[in-house]
This record gives structure tokens, sequence and C-alpha cells, in this order.
């Protein structure tokens, strides 16, 4: 199934696997040394399969679907909603709404990830509503709910313009496993619809398959990468912002290796490739966007909290929301650490990565339509 990522690249006009190294400041120390990669060496399906799941071949070829949006995101939120919604439906059978009712709705919306501060402020607004408005029927409680989740989840919704420089340079960083190399492919994608040229810069030179994965997307977009066999992720993407520059290039997307909060010496690192990215641009990097897999459930917070601190996080992609996760957790993050929610990713195939929109969102949990759902 990988045989033709065990070729030896192809080079195409569109696409660089090599970089003259450029020339980091002498105040910036190496980062990220990494054994080089020899050439012979090529990933196996395990080490494609290690950010990701699913095999990158497949994520690739999948045609875009036929369906709205909208329906894409219904059906990869159907897990979230089984667990939101279908509790909910339970509690709703109810026709008088008591204490006993926010009590049982209080586990469920916990059970949901959304966190205790958020479902805290969802009760106290429910209960304010209840009382108010006079809310009689489930129904009505349910529509409540909606209002008050889409409330806390607006100031999110945050659309990323990258019109105001050029390039335009996005710095992307998560840990390992969080889909962050997939997102870049599909963000290129996603750019290019706008009409907009893309450059990759494979900065993640600690995982070898990191800059294989990238390649390929590179190839099947037509988007040139710019990569090293060995070197340092400094080094890579100085040369990529050279490199945009000198192609009047519109959007630099900058990949790095995956870190964990915890690794402070590592996070240092990282901080050090944001100051370097400055370096080759002055006013850069435009956008730091934080990947992060909806599958943590609350740990999505403390990364949150980690990479802000070391490098100023812009804002925020969350992936794999159609797999076991809980997409409750984004009004945790909207409550106790609220960053733009870029885009969100609800499925494998190339157009499954989408700006976030809060009343879509909404929608999707309580599988209801206000109108929303153009197709992608």
């Amino acid at each position: 199934m990988f045989g033709f990522l065990r070729k030896k690249p192809a080079k195409p006009d569109a696409v660089e696997d090599k970089a003259q190294p450029g020339e980091i400041p002498a105040a910036e120390p190496a980062l990220d040394q990494a054994e080089p990669i020899a050439e012979a060496v090529r990933p196996t399906e395990a080490d494609l399969d290690f950010e990701t799941p699913a095999p990158v071949a497949a994520e690739i070829a999948k045609p875009a679907a036929k369906r709205s949006w909208s329906e894409r995101l219904k059906a990869g939120l159907s897990r979230t909603r089984q667990q939101l919604g279908g509790g909910l439906a339970s509690l709703f059978g109810r026709r008088k709404i008591d204490e006993e009712l926010l009590e049982e709705l209080e586990a469920t919306l916990l059970m949901a990830d959304c966190g205790v501060e958020a479902t805290q402020h969802l009760l106290g607004e429910l209960r304010k509503r209840w009382k108010r408005d006079r809310l009689e029927t489930a129904d009505q409680l349910q529509k409540a709910l909606a209002d008050e989740l889409h409330a806390i989840l607006l100031p999110l919704e945050e659309p990323l313009d990258v019109s105001g420089h050029s390039p335009y340079i996005i710095m992307i960083a998560g840990v390992n496993g969080s889909g962050k190399t997939t997102s870049i492919g599909k963000l290129a994608k996603y750019f290019q619809g706008q009409g907009r040229s893309v450059l990759l810069a494979a900065g993640d030179t600690f995982r070898a398959a990191a800059r294989e994965q990238l390649m390929t997307w590179g190839e099947r977009n037509n988007v040139t990468v710019i990569a090293q066999d060995g070197g340092d992720s400094a080094a890579v993407i100085f040369d990529a912002i050279n490199a945009a520059k000198a192609r009047r290039i519109d959007v630099v997307l900058a990949d790095t290796a995956g870190r964990l909060p915890t690794q402070l010496h590592l996070m240092d690192e990282i901080a050090k490739v944001k100051r370097v990215i400055a370096k080759a641009s002055p006013t850069g990097p435009h956008e730091v966007l934080l990947v992060l897999d909806a599958n943590i459930g609350q740990n999505a917070l403390a990364q949150v909290k980690a990479f802000d601190n070391a490098i100023g996080v812009t804002g925020l992609v969350v992936t794999k929301l159609d797999g076991t996760a809980k997409g409750g957790v984004v009004a945790a993050i909207a409550r106790q650490y609220p960053r733009p929610l870029r885009f969100i990713g609800v499925g494998e195939g190339i157009d499954d990565l989408q700006p976030f929109k809060a009343r879509e969102f909404v929608d999707a949990l309580f599988d209801t339509n206000n109108g929303a759902g153009s197709a992608a």
C-alpha cells in the first residue's frame, strides 16, 4: 500500500526535497539536531502512521465528499452527538424541568469533556433562563442549552486572514500524533482553493517520516517543499522564507518538530525557531497555529497553556473530532484558555479541514438546521 513512498521521491519543478543550508545568526545555537537521513532509508508503514492513525496515502487520495460541509460536520460529530445529544435526548424525554434534571444534565456535559468551568457556566445560565423565561418543556430547555453553548463558542470564530503580509508566514506546532503534518497538507489545499500560492517548510527534522510525509502532500498538491536531509528546524524554515520571498509566494506553512509540554528544553528550542523566523522576516511569524488532537480531552488545555507560554499561540486547529473525541472540549477551551479556533478537522479527506463556525458546530452537535451548510 505504501510502495509509492518507498521509491526515491521524484523531483518535479514544483517540489524541492533539498535546500542549501541558510545562514543562521550566530547568536542562535543549532536546533533540533538529528542524525542525517540516509538516502536509502525510507519510512515504514508504522512510521507513516505515527502522527495520524489513518494511512497517509488514503488521506491524500480520498476524493472530496460531495456532501455539504455541514453534512460532513454532522457525520464527523456523530460520536460526540451520541455522547452529548444522545444523553440529552434521554433527559429531555421528561416533561418537567426540575433540579434533578439539571443535575443529570450537568453530569452529561462533564462526560462530554466540557470541563467544570464551562459546565458550571452553562448550568448557571440555564437556571436563569428557566426561571426568567418560565421554560416548561424539554424542547425549550434544549434550545436554551444550544443558544448558551453558541454564545460561549462564538468568540472563537475568527477566520484567518492571510492578506496582510507577503509572504504570510504560519508557524505550526503541536505534540507528536496531533495530526500536525497532515493538517499542513490540508491547509495547503485550502489556501490554494483561495487562489494563493503556497510553500511548505519541512521543519520537523526530528521525525524521519515527517519529511517524507510532507513531500508527499507537496507532490499531490503541486506545492514546493523546502527540506534538508539533515540539519536543524530553524535552518530549513529560514531557507524556506527566503525562497518564498524570491518566488513571491503568498503563504509559507512552516512545520516544526513535535513537542511535549513537559519537555521544557525542547519547548525552549521551538521558541528559538520562532526567533529565527523573525530574523528572516521581521514581522513574522504572522500566525502561530497550535494543532490539538480532540481525543486528548482536558489535556488540550494544558497544551494550549504550555505552547502559548513558549511561542505565543495566536490560533488553534482542532483535529480528529470524528474519532472518539467529545466535542465539548471546544467549550472548555473557550472558557478556560480562549484562542481563535481557526480550523476544525472531522475526517480524513483533504477537504475535511475547514474554518470553524460556531453556529454550524452547535447545529451539528444537536443535529439541528438553522440554514447553514453550504458546500465546501
